[in-house]
């Protein structure tokens, strides 16, 4: 039987370590993922309206094989600048990609759009972001809260709050397999108009309330709930998430493996990968195990990596805390 590790966390993954970073009187914030040695890295965008920057060199073919952080941001595009306050904290720290006498540390970034939620965007000239990333990184630890917290912040989904969320899975072979994500989706992470999870299936230990699938199905299960039809901006949308594992990946296996943590999307949100998401999955294989995998092998961490970050998804729901001027309810606060 596959069993969470210990913590429960993408950190179950050695070798890994998570920051986060928000203001709440803004409504959004960051969220840093720290690897320690460099990790193989790759990157999948399955949604029609991503913001993105570093993902070029995560192609199996570019030089650049291993990267030293991955930052999720809110702010849209404005986020971004979050890349620049992680990578200045990571230099400090003497991390980076040497060339001659400098490091420059590979950073990739991936934002959401939590503009429109009822937060004070009005920063004056410069936004926050880059103090936030910076703020991010310094923060990284093993223990990390999750809900609305970091890149979860302000995160919406078409019936509750979204939010941050992880988990993570021991393979009977011994691979460790974790999931961080940022669930800021247009559609549901709900059952039509119930408070169970779409994931429900793979959830471990009543991990989002234990509440399993409704029974009998009821009758608008498969309604297509989203943004637009909940009176919020249609456009306020993308969910960003990191497969990780302990395993020894090629960059092209990194990719296959966050091609099959898509499934996880589909598995969780009803609708996913829509044109107006930015949908992506960054991952990371740290090689602390030492072991490489047979196909065999590969098949089922495929399958746990989508498994996980299913139950990692219905977890940023689940934990998401109520804060004024809400356009939604939080999960946590709807009997």
């Amino acid at each position: 039987m596959m069993l969470p590790g210990p913590r429960n966390l993408i950190t179950d993954v050695a070798g890994l370590s998570v920051g986060n970073a928000e203001d709440h009187r803004l409504k959004s914030g960051v969220t840093a993922i720290v690897c320690d040695p460099p990790a193989t890295a790759a990157v999948q965008v399955l949604g029609g309206a991503p913001g993105t920057r570093e993902t070029d060199l995560l192609q199996p073919h570019n030089t650049v094989q291993t990267v030293d952080g991955i930052i999720l941001s809110g702010g849209s595009a404005f986020g971004l600048d979050a890349a620049s306050g992680a990578q200045a904290a990571l230099r400090e720290m003497g991390r980076g990609f040497v060339i001659g006498p400098h490091r420059v540390p590979i950073v990739p970034t991936a934002i959401l759009f939590d503009l429109i939620n009822g937060g004070d965007k009005d920063w004056g000239q410069f936004p926050p972001y880059r103090e936030l990333g910076y703020e991010a990184v310094q923060k990284a630890d093993a223990d990390f809260a999750t809900g609305s917290v970091g890149a979860g912040t302000g995160a919406l989904t078409a019936t509750f709050k979204g939010g941050l969320g992880s988990a993570s899975i021991v393979l009977p072979n011994g691979i460790t397999v974790g999931a961080l994500v940022a669930v800021n989706a247009l559609g549901s992470a709900t059952v039509g108009s119930t408070r169970h999870f779409w994931a429900a299936p793979h959830e471990k230990q009543d991990e989002f309330g234990g509440l399993g699938l409704p029974h009998p199905m009821p009758a608008n299960a498969s309604e297509v709930r989203t943004k637009m039809g909940a009176n919020l901006s249609a456009a306020a949308n993308t969910t960003i998430a990191v497969i990780a594992t302990d395993a020894v990946l090629t960059k092209a296996e990194a990719k296959r493996l966050a091609i099959a943590a898509h499934d996880g999307f589909s598995r969780a949100i009803w609708p996913a990968h829509t044109p107006l998401d930015g949908d992506l999955i960054f991952a990371l294989a740290t090689g602390a195990s030492g072991r490489t995998l047979e196909l065999a092998d590969f098949l089922e961490l495929g399958a746990a990596a989508a498994a996980t970050m299913a139950r990692a998804i219905a977890r940023g729901v689940h934990d998401a805390t109520p804060a004024e001027n809400d356009p939604v309810p939080s999960w946590s606060s709807r009997d």
